[in-house]
This record gives C-alpha cells, structure tokens and sequence, in this order.
C-alpha cells in the first residue's frame, strides 16, 4: 500500500454559497490540525474569488496534507444567481456536477478513495452513498439545529394540513405538534421555503427531500454547542444515527489555533469581497458600546425603498453606526431622486460605511454595542461569542427561524420579522443599545461564556470533534482490515 494511502484521507465538498463554504473551510481547518489528510473540493468560479480575496491559500499552506481541488458546477463563470436561483445551480449540479465528481472518485483524480466524504447537506444529492465504491457520508448541516429540526418537520405540517399557509392573515398561527418547538413558531418562522402556497412548489420539495437525504448519512455535523441547543440535538439524536455539535466553529478553531506557538496570521473572512480594514481605526475612535454595526451577509438584496428606510432608521436612531454596504446589496436603485442632505450629514456625524468589513473582529471589537443582522447562522452564532445582542431582518431559509429563536428562546435581541420601517428600525436599535440593554446583554454575556467553554478542553463541542476524529479512524482501520482480510 502507498504511504498517502496509509491513513484516512477525507475528502469535503460545500454547497457553492459564501454561508456554506465559510463553515466548512473553518472546519478543514480544525481536521487539519489533527493531522488528517484533506482533498477540499470547491467549485472553481468560488475558489478562484477566494484566492482572490483571502489568504486562503497561505493559510493552508502550513499543512502538507492538504490540498485544494476544483469542479465546475456546469454554469458560466461570471454566473452569480448562487441561493437566490437555486433550481438553476441544482439542476446545473446535478446534470453536470455529479458525474464528474464520480468519475473523480473511480479514477482516484482526488487521491486515493477517501475514508468519508464530509458532504453539504443542502446537496445530499450530490453523492450515492449505495454505488461503489461504498463511502460514508458526513453530513454537514451548515444551519442551526432548531432550523434543521423545523425543516424535518415541513412534510408532517403538510400531512396534518398545518400547511401551506393560506396568506399573510394566517402567519401569526402558532405551529403545533413539533416537538421540542411547543408554543415557539409561528408560520412566519418557519424556513422560507415553507411559506408558498403550493405544496408541489419545487424548491420546498428540494429543500425538504435534501433534509430527509441527511438525516440518513452516516453522521450529521452541525456548527453549534450542546448549551445553546440540547433539547433540539436531543430529538436529532432519535432520528439520526450520529450527530456531532462541535460548534460554534470560527471559537473552536481559534481557540485551538490559540496553543500553538507559531505566530498566526490575520483572520480572513473568507469573503468574496475585499476586505475594507479601515473600519477598524474607525471603531478605535468610537466610545464603549456605542455603535451598532449593520450586514446584511453575502446573499440579501434589498430595493432601493428598503435600503433608504434603514438608511432613515439608523440615522433617526441617533446612534453611532458601521453599515457593510455590499456592491450588490441594492437591487434596482433608480438615482434620480439623489440622497437626502440629512441622511448625508447624519452620516458624517455618526456612521462608516464599508464594502466588506472582517466580521469577526468588528462583533469583538470593544465599541461595538448591537448587530443589525439578517441572522444567517454563521453571523448569528459570532454576534453571540461577541457578546453583542442582535435585530435580526431576516430574509429567507433558516434566518427566520434563527431570528425567533434570538429573541423568544435565547432572549439576546429582537425580531423584525417582515418589517422595513424607518420609525420601526429607529426604535429597535434604541432597544437593543439602550432601553432593553442590560436585560439583552445579561443573557448574551452568558450564552457567550457557554460557547466560549463549549470549545476548550472538556467540552461538549471540543469532546464532540475529538470523537468525530476518532470514528473518522476508526472507519480507516476497519477498511484496511478488511482489505487486508
């Protein structure tokens, strides 16, 4: 046998979305420290921005087992539809995608057959776990335990007729017969996919058969930790055969790179954008907790209306604030109407905006008192290690049970669900940074210590990677005896 071939090699595949590469990129990163050999397999138009954009490949370069591959996913490569045209890129993926990823497979062009695939569950598709040769499939669900659950629920809500939902009078109905979830959801926070009025609707079929594809993988992997959702990993644990919570991940890996004696290198966002580090100068000068900082993520596009009255809000808030205005945030701006003299000189007076903004350190940052957020799970679970309370604006998916979750369960900030309202927006940043203050940041401080200790040594999270590791061994060893049989 040759010597790659005389350990595990794990071979990790991402859904082609910024909120799912990220994540798994952070978690190559922790099995790489652990010394496994990693084939990462990234669509090539996505790897080409990041190397564009990140230190990506300096920061693997440190490890010699790993390396980078690319595929193509069938579309142009200036192609930018990504979540919001998700028929397109699966259709595209399955048709072009998935054969080429097999005959990768058989002819060993990614090395030799991998221990496990470590799979994006929002493409289970992607690989049959019945053809040969047999691989066992890792499901890594990039969303939030809660949400998960919520989708495993759709075709019950159908079957019992609790959906579709019959328009927007019917959103405040409370959800029943989910357990673990009783007097929390509403229609409107249920994933977003959930909310047509067709039950054939294609990508609510996509979605709820990609969720049933992962809870029958080998293993489930979810970015999140045992304080924050035991009672929802508890009923995971009833259906799926294993799940790992080694979340949240961007702690986890630093909290492992901490150790080292080498000196590390800066954060990368991981970003398709260029990172505007002037910000972070900008929060210097700033006072204490005084400054709410706005992302919408890599996906949300927002009409120009949208746009102006949060421009509005944040300006009428009277606080301090960091907007990150993405290139493409804005859809559809007209420019005839020119920007309103107070909105400019409000923001003179009290705001910075940035294209792309390093996340991580901004939500650390000593200045930073609130997130404007549209509560993706990755910036959901940083703004709770940062300790700072959240509005959540969320758009579609997961966010809109994220966002129920932050503000009826874990009590760390306010939900402004379906809203875009200037005097609405105005009033929940002065919740956030100071009328309901110290309620939210009494909880967020503890469910950031949670987290924090979820990931150290001992830990439920920190336990959780240490046994997938071991099992992701244990599955080589029982190969090569067999092998060898």
């Amino acid at each position: 046998m040759e010597q790659e071939e005389a350990e595990p090699h794990i071979l990790m595949f991402p859904f082609p979305a910024l909120g799912h590469v990220n994540p798994m990129l952070k978690l190559a990163q922790l099995l790489s420290l652990s010394g496994l050999r990693i084939t990462f397999l990234n669509i090539h138009r996505i790897h080409q921005t990041l190397v564009l954009h990140t230190n990506l490949q300096s920061r693997f370069s440190r490890f010699p087992k790993f390396r980078f591959q690319t595929i193509t996913d069938g579309l142009p490569p200036n192609y930018t539809g990504g979540l919001t045209k998700l028929s397109e890129l699966t259709h595209s993926m399955e048709a072009v995608t998935k054969p080429l990823l097999r005959q990768m497979l058989v002819s060993s062009q990614l090395g030799p057959i991998p221990t496990c695939i470590i799979l994006d569950g929002f493409f289970s598709f992607m690989v049959d776990v019945d053809a040969e040769p047999k691989i066992p499939v890792f499901c890594f669900r990039t969303v939030s335990a809660c949400s998960f659950w919520a989708y495993s629920s759709i075709p019950s809500l159908i079957e019992d007729g609790q959906l579709p939902v019959k328009g927007e009078e019917d959103m405040d109905r409370m959800i029943v017969g989910v357990a673990g979830m009783e007097n929390i959801l509403r229609c409107r926070d249920l994933p977003s996919f959930s909310r047509v009025g067709d039950r054939t609707d294609p990508i609510l079929q996509y979605s709820v058969n990609q969720t049933i594809q992962s809870s029958k993988a080998h293993s489930l992997i979810l970015n999140t930790f045992e304080d924050l959702e035991g009672p929802i990993l508890s009923r995971l644990r009833s259906r799926c055969p294993n799940v790992y919570a080694i979340g949240p991940l961007h702690a986890h890996l630093k909290s492992r790179l901490s150790g080292e004696i080498t000196r590390p290198e800066p954060e990368s966002s991981n970003g398709y954008w260029e990172v505007d580090r002037s910000c972070l100068a900008w929060l210097d000068a700033q006072p204490s907790k005084s400054v709410v900082y706005v992302s919408f993520g890599s996906v949300t596009v927002m009409g120009d209306r949208q746009f102006r009255e949060f421009w509005h809000g944040l300006v009428d808030s009277g606080r301090r604030f960091l907007w990150v205005v993405r290139p493409n945030l804005v859809g559809g701006k007209d420019g005839e109407n020119g920007i309103p003299a107070e909105l400019v000189e409000g923001t003179k007076e009290r705001g910075c905006m940035v294209g792309w903004a390093p996340q991580e350190e901004v939500l650390r940052h000593e200045a930073i008192g609130g997130f404007l957020t549209h509560c993706g799970w990755n910036s959901t679970l940083e703004g709770i290690v940062g300790s700072v309370p959240m509005i959540c604006w969320p758009q579609f998916a997961d966010q809109l049970t994220n966002s129920r979750y932050v503000s009826e369960v874990w009590r760390i900030g306010v939900d402004m669900k379906d809203v875009c309202d200037r005097e609405i927006v105005a009033q929940m940043v002065n919740d956030v940074m100071e009328n309901r203050r110290n309620e939210f940041m009494g909880s967020v401080i503890e469910t950031a210590k949670l987290a924090n200790t979820s990931v150290e040594e001992g830990g439920s999270s920190f336990r959780d990677l240490e046994r997938m590791i071991n099992d992701i061994r244990l599955l080589w060893r029982r190969r090569i005896k067999s092998a060898l049989a």
